[in-house]
């Protein structure tokens, strides 16, 4: 998902961010990180980032960032996060969503940004794990140019390899609580990769045994045709988006709601909506949409043979030896969402 702090000249943002956190990707074991760029003094939490070997004929690899608890990180949950998009990096849910770490906007003037603590982050009372995936994401990569080839049912298996790998590394996290979150996309990834775990436990004498409680998504997507896109009409009419008038029309052309099957009616209704709620972001009402993230319609649902990579923005050559890069090269930093056709079925 696509957040709204990323409008008109906030891409800076995105950009300055990936500029430092590169400085993190020295090797490919985990590697502890006490000081970032944009942050005063010694980081208040644990951060932990590293990479897992999920597919050895093709080299791909995904780089995660780990938080510790601030509670007891020897008792607390261990939580995989998943970003959306689909392809998003999970360095929006550090910053942005549920992480330590957040950008101090109202003192920005330019330069690097300024990182501050965030209390209220979930790490207070769990262990998080914060994943780039799919492979090409944030900073995941494949050595070999067919890795980039990926669909929702590939994603889901390397994750699986990525969670038994980073559990062997990591026994003493083994016996904690064990759940399965994200936002926006990954709503058709969370319930797959939960459902493949919870099936592993059934096999009796499979090593590692996850303790696995549950999962949790955060404005999910997960059935746009019956479910996600009907959704958001009753939901811009209670929050006095649209007329009373026009939702009554919507609710007789459309069949009490039914898009499926849409008449002439049902979709100058449908269109009339859209026009009315054309300069409201989705994701927050109350904020102005943002119009780079989304410059054309974007049909999540097209079909594609391979994953492709959007190389709008990259890092410039001069900043490879400043930030110490080893294991990726500057062209595989990218600020942008994937994009690839997905494969399960509504």
């Amino acid at each position: 998902m696509r957040g709204s702090m990323f409008c008109g000249g906030d891409l800076r943002w995105w950009m300055l961010a990936i500029f430092f956190l590169c400085t993190l990707i020295a090797a490919a074991e985990e590697r502890v990180v006490t000081h970032l760029p944009g942050f005063q003094g010694p980081l208040p939490f644990q951060l932990r980032t590293g990479y897992v070997e999920v597919d050895e004929d093709n080299g791909v690899r995904l780089f995660y960032y780990f938080t510790l608890s601030e509670g007891s990180s020897a008792d607390d949950p261990v939580m995989l996060w998943l970003s959306g998009g689909p392809g998003c990096t999970s360095f929006t849910g550090l910053v942005y969503q549920i992480g330590p770490l957040s950008f101090d906007l109202d003192s920005y003037m330019g330069g690097l940004p300024k990182l501050v603590y965030r209390p209220e982050s979930w790490t207070k009372v769990s262990n998080i794990i914060f994943l780039d995936s799919p492979v090409g994401a944030g900073f995941s990569y494949s050595v070999k140019e067919q890795g980039y080839n990926s669909s929702d049912t590939k994603a889901v298996s390397h994750i699986l390899v990525f969670l038994k790998k980073w559990f062997d590394e990591h026994p003493e996290f083994l016996s904690n609580p064990l759940y399965i979150g994200g936002d926006s996309y990954a709503g058709m990834i969370v319930p797959t990769v939960t459902s493949e775990i919870a099936k592993g436990l059934k096999i009796v004498g499979s090593k590692p045994t996850m303790n696995l409680k549950g999962c949790l998504v955060g404005n999910p997507f997960t059935d746009q045709s019956n479910f996600d896109g009907p959704s958001k009409i009753p939901f811009a009419h209670r929050m006095a988006l649209i007329s009373d008038q026009m939702y009554k029309s919507y609710k007789k052309s459309c069949r009490g709601g039914d898009n499926r099957h849409q008449s002439i009616q049902c979709r100058n209704s449908l269109d009339a909506i859209d026009e009315c709620v054309k300069d409201i972001s989705e994701f927050h009402v109350l904020e102005p949409r943002c119009a780079y993230a989304s410059p054309h319609q974007y049909n999540v649902l097209k079909l594609k043979t391979s994953l492709g990579v959007q190389k709008m923005q990259q890092l410039p050559d001069f900043t490879a030896e400043g930030l110490h890069l080893s294991e990726i090269s500057t062209e595989q930093c990218y600020i942008h969402c994937l994009e690839y056709g997905q494969t399960m079925p509504q």
